[in-house]
């Protein structure tokens, strides 16, 4: 999997928004969800590269697909 650029919490909370994710639950981490499938989100700036990698496969995007999003 090619690695995704390590991006910011707002930025990823951003793209999710963009695909039918609403917040759910804000803590240490940021929950979303879209009714069927639930995203955790840590609250780094930036995001490690492999974490937002697996966070944008749990909502059945590829690294490419997420990229454009941003």
């Amino acid at each position: 999997m090619p690695r995704l650029p390590g991006i910011s919490q707002r930025d990823a909370v951003r793209v999710f928004q963009k695909l039918g994710y609403h917040l759910a639950h804000e803590s240490g981490h940021t929950i979303m969800s879209n009714g069927k499938i639930r995203l955790v989100i840590p609250r780094h700036n930036p995001i490690n590269a492999i974490t937002m990698g697996g966070i944008a496969k749990t909502a059945g995007l590829t690294p490419d697909e997420f990229r454009k999003l941003l």
